[in-house]
């Protein structure tokens, strides 16, 4: 198995806005390699405390190896949906700092050749954030119908030509299953024209059923609701997005709760504003960064303030 090596995209402005106190707990919510942890710990040490979450086995054992002289941190090998179950079984009512959100996939995710993410090398169809769950991108290639291949390479990976790549894997399928990335991309090959793109022909196909084997959009839009109830006032949402139907969630998470809003129809229930926006543009990577990690330039930081409570 390959090294975990993950750059953490922004990783000083994102825990730099979390306003990092000692004495405060706070959250990392995606560990990855543990990039963002070091500098939060770094920042709350001795009296701070940081509890962090990986689904993934292979970026907690890594992480553990790399922050193992921090006593004050606490990794948790399970989802970050899992936040506010975890933290209620540990008796915390309260986030008194902040948390942390780096949403995009790892390098090492995405490049090993054992995970089935890749378009350009040929492995297995799996996909799966969590190593140990029972669907994966085999599952959703030779199991959904056309329609539903349709949908969700419309709306996880804004594909054009949805239809046709939808019509061939079926198609296919019907005389074998499709059991590799390489089955799939020469499927992909054969439903699409060749026009000029800087990006590869099955890239928005494969994020879009990464992101359907992982159920990322469901999970960031209930996570942000449970950790909202669960912030202390003035304790810092932090979230860094890596394509638009992410960042298009945050932002309207931000957007509603940061407005003034009545209760529905003819129902006067008043309510003040739960967060405060930090910064009401993005933040994106600096030049320099795009130049050292060239991923880096999809990504955009928004980050909010709780109050109110």
């Amino acid at each position: 198995m390959q090294e975990y090596k993950h750059y953490p995209v922004m990783a000083k402005e994102a825990t730099e806005a979390l306003n990092c106190q000692s004495g405060l707990l706070y959250i990392d919510a995606t560990l990855g390699g543990g990039g963002y942890s070091r500098l939060i710990l770094e920042k709350i040490s001795p009296n701070g405390r940081l509890i962090s979450f990986d689904v993934d086995i292979d970026a907690v054992n890594a992480s553990r190896e790399y922050l193992k002289d921090y006593e004050n941190l606490t990794i948790v090998n399970d989802s970050y949906t899992n936040i506010k179950k975890y933290l209620q079984a540990n008796n915390i009512n309260e986030i008194t700092g902040g948390v942390v959100f780096d949403l995009g996939a790892s390098i090492p995710q995405l490049t090993s050749k054992e995970r089935g993410f890749s378009f350009l090398s040929d492995s297995k169809l799996d996909m799966r954030f969590n190593r140990f769950g029972d669907f994966s991108a085999y599952d959703v290639v030779n199991d959904y119908k056309e329609e539903e291949l349709v949908r969700i390479f419309s709306e996880y990976g804004e594909e054009r030509f949805s239809k046709r790549i939808a019509k061939k894997i079926i198609e296919k399928r019907r005389i074998k299953k499709i059991e590799t990335t390489k089955e799939l991309v020469d499927i992909i090959f054969e439903a699409t024209p060749r026009i000029k793109s800087k990006i590869h022909p099955a890239t928005r196909v494969f994020q879009a059923i990464r992101i359907e084997v992982n159920h990322e959009l469901d999970n960031i839009k209930n996570t942000l609701n449970d950790v909202l109830t669960l912030l202390a006032n003035n304790a810092i949402l932090s979230i860094v997005t890596f394509h638009s139907l992410e960042d298009r969630i945050v932002k309207q998470f931000f957007k509603h709760y940061s407005k003034e809003w009545v209760g529905e129809q003819n129902v006067f229930d008043y309510n003040a504003p739960l967060l405060e926006l930090v910064n009401k543009k993005p933040i994106t990577a600096s030049e320099e960064e795009v130049r050292i990690n060239p991923p880096s330039r999809s990504a955009k930081l928004r980050v909010a303030k709780r109050i109110n409570k």
